[in-house]
């Protein structure tokens, strides 16, 4: 994990070549910006920091920059960074990589991609490198890490709050870390985080959005559900029907999951629709007033609005209109 990379190199652990590739480029710019910002002082940055782009090098050229020694320094620092535009040549990296220049720091931040496992390149760099094998995180697995990265800032947290944040902004984890680097700027250490705080400065509404207008439906809370959809209609591009369709999608398709499960407890259920253990109360209530049914109805009403939102199917009819019909097809 990239927190063991980062404490093995706080402890003077510090490897010649760092392979970070895979499906999470948060965790390959936790570490890349690490070492870009914290092995050199400033002094040796000017001269024994080298920063580079796949899409502006060859790997002949980082093999060469890596091979130079450090000027009046313990070591030098090659970072690639969008290493994945150079991966139809990158196994000509094997090579260096048997033998690797014990002075410089070779970061190659691979993103969205991974090299062949069964070839000579990863073989090597197996025995000779840190390799960072990144992959995306389920919904349920994020909000550990937010309440790190909010820890990390000085803030206290509630289970909701976290909750919230992982809902609004899904598992974009570079998203998240933004949005909470946000916070530190504006709230001082130690503030305990709140619904109250996430609204005002990360842009939901505690009480009208669509995390509130499922649990509405969910609980079959008309009057709710009406009032939210009247502020949606009313404040159209902050409120997109494309947007919502797809929450709800999700949202009723899960239900159809939980309906199949055997063992409903609620870490069991979190596990099986990759959601926070918070929320499953919620897929409780909603699976009780909602039997399969009803619910293939609902995701047949859901397609039709969502299709309806991008012009297919109708004539001129608002966002606003489209979205309460569905609203009462749901409810009725």
């Amino acid at each position: 994990m990239p927190k063991t990379i980062i404490n093995n190199i706080k402890k003077g652990t510090i490897k010649p070549i760092y392979f970070l590739m895979g499906d999470e480029p948060y965790f390959i710019d936790l570490v890349t910006d690490y070492i870009e910002n914290n092995l050199l002082t400033e002094a040796d940055k000017g001269f024994n920091q080298t920063v580079l782009y796949g899409r502006e090098t060859t790997i002949d050229y980082i093999i060469s920059s890596a091979k130079r020694y450090p000027m009046m320094a313990e070591h030098q620092v090659v970072i690639v960074k969008e290493a994945q535009a150079l991966s139809r040549n990158i196994e000509k990296l094997e090579t260096y990589a048997a033998n690797p220049q014990p002075s410089t720091v070779l970061v190659i931040a691979y993103k969205g991609k991974r090299i062949d496992k069964r070839k000579k390149l990863y073989k090597t760099l197996n025995k000779t490198a840190v390799i960072l094998d990144t992959k995306k995180l389920y919904e349920n697995q994020i909000g550990t890490l937010v309440k790190e990265m909010l820890q990390e800032k000085g803030f206290k947290s509630s289970p909701k709050a976290i909750a919230l944040i992982v809902e609004f902004l899904g598992t974009d984890l570079s998203k998240i870390h933004n949005e909470i680097g946000k916070l530190a700027v504006l709230l001082p250490k130690g503030t305990a985080i709140s619904a109250e705080h996430i609204e005002k400065h990360i842009g939901i509404s505690k009480d009208y959005n669509v995390f509130e207008l499922r649990k509405a439906l969910g609980n079959k809370d008309i009057l709710k559900a009406n009032r939210i959809i009247t502020y949606f209609a009313n404040n159209p591009k902050a409120n997109p029907l494309v947007l919502i369709t797809g929450q709800l999608i999700s949202f009723f398709t899960q239900l159809i999951r939980y309906h199949s499960l055997t063992d409903k407890s609620k870490m069991s259920v979190a596990n099986a629709l990759k959601v926070s253990p918070y929320f499953v109360g919620e897929y409780q209530t909603a699976a009780r007033n909602y039997p399969l049914k009803k619910l293939a109805r609902i995701i047949s009403y859901l397609r039709q609005a969502d299709a309806a939102s991008k012009g297919i199917n109708v004539t001129q009819i608002s966002e606003g209109d489209i979205l309460k019909e569905l609203i009462f097809k749901i409810l009725h």
